[in-house]
């Protein structure tokens, strides 16, 4: 990682809005000042509302950080609101942001790349019941038989995502889904390891991070599981084989720039049997808390977290000098 040539000195990092992730979002808000603070940047931490726009123009700092989970921060509208106002921000840009949000786009997206990602299929709320759920179900089930997997379309955390096996289950997915969102994703669940590689650029190109490997108590991986402590065992770097940790990083590597991401991301993947790792989906601002995957990651790296993220603040402010 280079020496910044441009320092910032002020940050402002945005947390908590009103996504249902607001929680994880003040929690890794807190790290993020906690860590610049320390070294030696000047933070303000602030909630997006309606005073923000006004005051980013009328003061505005080096750098915006927005530690913002879910729609609030990943969809892509606030960060095209930071680039309309030329301020420098840590992240993926506005129109990456909203692609690897989206996860049929991102599938599609990094499939085309060649990276392998489950068999899926994706359903408007409305055209599960003009068609009618049973004969929907019914055509579902010739293609993708279960095993599966049923998200919202659009979301982070786990909320709303089902794993289903049987047909009786799977209904229950869907209406289960379409509480988050107008669209499900329904894909073949893949078996195996989970693991997840979050990548980190300052300025040098991407780098993959030490895989991790998630293993829940329940065997499910949801909310409760991401956020109860006790409720996971993680394993950094990951209990997997040299060539099969070298093929899941190409792949995190290949997904992070298909999807035109920057400065940090998260890659959340499932090796089968065969070593053969699969996309799942991308998180573009990942849980930056004390027990984050992305902070277990750098430790195992030998990081030191406050450093990271100062050196991403420091390449946002690089980054947009690059672009006036």
């Amino acid at each position: 990682m280079s020496s910044p040539s441009l320092t910032a000195s002020r940050v402002v990092v945005l947390a908590g809005g009103i996504s249902h992730e607001r929680d994880i979002s003040l929690k890794s808000g807190r790290q993020v000042a906690d860590a610049l603070t320390a070294h030696g940047i000047a933070v303000e931490l602030r909630d997006p509302d309606a005073s923000l726009l006004p005051s980013l123009m009328a003061d505005p700092p080096d750098v915006v950080w927005p530690a913002l989970h879910g729609a609030s921060g990943e969809d892509g509208a606030l960060r095209g609101l930071l680039e309309f106002l030329g301020r420098p921000y840590v992240g993926s840009p506005a129109h990456a942001t909203r692609l690897a949000w989206d996860k049929p786009t991102a599938k599609s997206l990094v499939e085309r790349a060649g990276v392998p990602t489950p068999h899926s299929i994706t359903l408007t709320r409305d055209a599960f019941r003009e068609l009618g759920a049973e004969s929907v179900l019914a055509v579902m089930g010739q293609e993708l038989p279960p095993p599966l997997a049923v998200k919202p379309a659009q979301g982070g955390s786990a909320q709303g995502v089902s794993l289903v096996s049987s047909d009786e289950e799977l209904r229950r997915a869907m209406v289960l889904a379409y509480t988050y969102c107008d669209v499900a994703l329904v894909e073949q669940r893949i078996i195996g390891t989970e693991i997840c590689i979050g990548i980190i650029d300052t300025g040098d190109g991407p780098v993959a991070l030490p895989a991790v490997e998630i293993e829940p108590k329940s065997g499910v991986y949801g909310f409760e599981a991401r956020y109860n402590a006790g409720e996971t065992t993680f394993y950094a770097p990951a209990r997997v084989d040299a060539a099969t940790v070298d093929r899941a990083t190409a792949v995190a590597l290949d997904a992070h720039r298909a999807l035109g991401l920057r400065h940090l991301s998260r890659i959340d993947l499932m090796i089968d049997g065969a070593g053969t790792p699969w996309f799942l989906e991308a998180s573009v601002m990942p849980g930056l808390t004390e027990t984050s995957t992305l902070a277990l990651a750098l430790e195992a790296a030998g990081h030191d977290v406050g450093w990271v993220y100062a050196e991403l603040a420091h390449a946002a402010l690089r980054d947009a000098a690059r672009t006036v």
